[in-house]
């Protein structure tokens, strides 16, 4: 373990699986004072169960980040128990897929509901109290606050079946570089990972359309998808959280406005 993150608060948003948890895991592991968000109060109790059979202590807090008065009472919470907080790393919202015969426009508003304001309101609570601290900083070096957006490359590369999803991920990647640019001069950096198919609860749901769409077995899907990716595998949630830590710590201190994408080689690479 090494010293850069101990005693600093972490907040994940979406911490009670998939890549939030694998951060969770991760962050309180190199000693930092982890906090998890999610809606579901029985997701949050058993990954503070699997973290504290591993060793690991994370508070949580359930709230619906859509509502931004939950998100501030959520911060509020956390930085009660834990004290400000140093780094977000922001997880939460999981856009469901649809065909495009199926994009209703309310499920185009429930889409960037469940994917880009949740992440939006949260960054802009923390924004709001990092300026805050920024505006009185001697030290040009100083790292005030890191924010980690975990976005997806549906937002560069768009499929059929996430239209609606990848519009909301290429809104969050505008919104992250635009924002970090801004607040950069307050010592904030911010960022962005834009997994690729990675072996969380997400991928059931694309292998269940793309099966169904093809009129194949979700195993041939799945092995199908794995051939395309020149890795030849599907990414794990824990190397996504690696390039969180690594853009959360001070060895990216020079690193403001980046989009990272982490797929394997499978996708964009800008």
């Amino acid at each position: 373990m090494s010293q850069e993150f101990e005693n600093k608060v972490v907040l994940i948003t979406g911490g009670s699986q998939g890549i939030g948890l694998a951060s969770a895991r991760l962050f309180a592991q190199e000693g930092a004072k982890v906090g998890i968000i999610a809606r579901s109060r029985d997701s949050l109790d058993k990954a503070v169960h699997i973290l504290a059979e591993e060793g690991s202590h994370v508070v949580a807090v359930s709230a619906n980040l859509l509502d931004a008065n939950e998100s501030e009472r959520a911060l509020d919470e956390i930085e009660s128990q834990l004290g400000p907080v140093d780094i977000l790393v922001n997880s939460a919202g999981a856009a469901k897929r649809h065909t495009p015969e199926s994009l209703t426009p309310e499920r185009w508003h429930s889409t960037f509901d469940a994917k880009f304001y949740p992440n939006l309101h949260t960054l802009h609570a923390l924004l709001q109290r990092w300026t805050d601290r920024g505006r009185n900083r001697s030290d040009k070096d100083e790292q005030v606050g890191v924010a980690v957006n975990i976005i997806g490359t549906g937002g560069k590369q768009p499929t059929s079946s996430h239209l609606a999803g990848g519009a909301a991920n290429a809104a969050l990647m505008l919104t992250t570089v635009g924002l970090a640019a801004h607040y950069a001069p307050y010592g904030i950096r911010i960022n962005g990972i834009n997994p690729g198919f990675t072996l969380t609860g997400r991928i059931e749901q694309a292998l269940t359309l793309e099966s169904e769409r093809r009129g194949i077995s979700r195993e041939q899907a799945f092995a199908e998808g794995e051939a395309q990716i020149p890795l030849g595998r599907y990414g794990r949630p824990e190397e996504i959280a690696q390039v969180a830590l690594f853009l959360a710590s001070p060895r990216s201190s020079y690193v403001v406005g980046a989009i990272i994408p982490v797929h394997g080689g499978a996708g964009p690479v800008i």
